[in-house]
């Protein structure tokens, strides 16, 4: 059964950008790289997101049904921002209202193509249109908000002749907004969609934003980066994991150190690491472009915040393994929707 579609479509009234295959760097954008919008936890998350800091305030909703959109299920926003990019610098005609087949989104974002691998897909895109963002950040009026879902509307294509042609989905505008703005989007490693841990995920997110090419690195509090972080994990869970990147050093084109300052608050460091060294756990492209927040400064000398005593929530930690593709769907990081276990499949059958 294909995703319902609202009755007041708005595709009707977008250009359909067909997207085409190829290599192309990957791009994020900055906003959902700075702040909590995804879940960690490979579990189904219902519990809100509630961020507030610097005049931004964001709250992030699940359907009881779906769950939050996790850092896993943005892949797919990171393709289609990709796509965007390459093809609007090519000179292309572009639209938030995109289609592709299942096959060159999973290749993109480096997963299998499987059976269950397309069962997964669907699954993320069902919870990217089901999890609600409202948010002040890029808001013209003080204390206004807006409202929206990753994904406006989802449906699987079918052809005259009753074929499978690919999956059609609307960006918000919202979205759509910061990729047409240069500033708003930076180039990620390739060796990212590799990462198999959440916080690891979110990590290099944070990192890539802040940190760029600044050759002294930057700095952050443990405590801040947990908040920042919206975690339902333990803060003593969330800085043993810390702990633990340190050591095994995951983050492709960065290196991760620990201090502590004169109060013994720890501290996470973490600079470029050099092409010409096996500083990190996995390879570096030397050929992607990056984009540097000009805005970001080489390094201070005291931490960029100090820590509060608020946790984010008194719960049991969550947990942040490998990625689990073949696990049971309360363990899996990626969860199928209940009814959703047909393959991605034309009405006749067709993959």
């Amino acid at each position: 059964m294909d995703a319902p579609l609202p009755l007041r479509s708005e595709r009707a009234s977008l250009h359909l950008f067909r997207t085409l295959p190829g290599d192309m760097a990957p791009r994020d954008m900055q906003d959902l790289m700075a702040f909590p919008f995804f879940s960690l936890a490979k579990s189904p998350r219902i519990v809100p997101i509630d961020f507030a800091a610097g005049g931004v305030t964001i709250r992030v909703e699940a359907s009881a049904e779906h769950g939050l959109a996790t850092i896993w299920d943005a892949d797919i926003l990171i393709w289609a921002a990709s796509h965007i990019v390459e093809a609007r610098d090519a000179g292309r005609r572009i639209s938030r209202r995109m289609v592709a087949s299942p096959h060159e989104i999973l290749r993109f974002i480096g997963r299998g193509t499987s059976i269950r691998d397309y069962n997964r897909l669907r699954a993320a895109l069902n919870r990217l249109q089901a999890t609600s963002i409202m948010t002040s950040l890029r808001q013209s009026a003080e204390k206004r908000l807006h409202r929206f879902s990753w994904i406006n509307e989802w449906a699987a294509r079918t052809d005259s002749g009753g074929q499978s042609d690919g999956v059609e989905l609307v960006l918000p505008d919202w979205l759509y907004a910061a990729l047409l703005d240069d500033a708003l989007v930076l180039t990620i490693d390739r060796a990212y969609f590799s990462l198999t841990g959440g916080l690891e995920r979110w990590l290099y997110r944070v990192v890539r934003k802040h940190g760029g090419h600044q050759r002294r690195g930057w700095r952050f509090e443990f405590r801040h980066l947990y908040e920042k972080s919206a975690s339902l994990s333990s803060f003593t869970r969330f800085s043993l994991e810390l702990r633990q990147m340190a050591r095994r050093q995951p983050l492709p084109g960065y290196r991760l150190s620990v201090e502590r300052n004169r109060d013994r608050v720890e501290i996470l460091v973490f600079a470029r690491a050099r092409l010409s060294t096996a500083s990190c756990g996995l390879p570096v492209n030397p050929l992607v472009p990056s984009c540097v927040d000009k805005h970001v400064p080489s390094r201070h000398r005291d931490t960029c915040y100090h820590a509060s005593k608020t946790p984010n929530q008194n719960v049991k930690t969550d947990g942040y393994g490998a990625l689990n593709l073949d696990s049971n769907l309360k363990e899996s990081n990626f969860v199928d929707v209940a009814g959703a276990s047909g393959l991605w499949i034309s009405r006749e059958g067709t993959p």
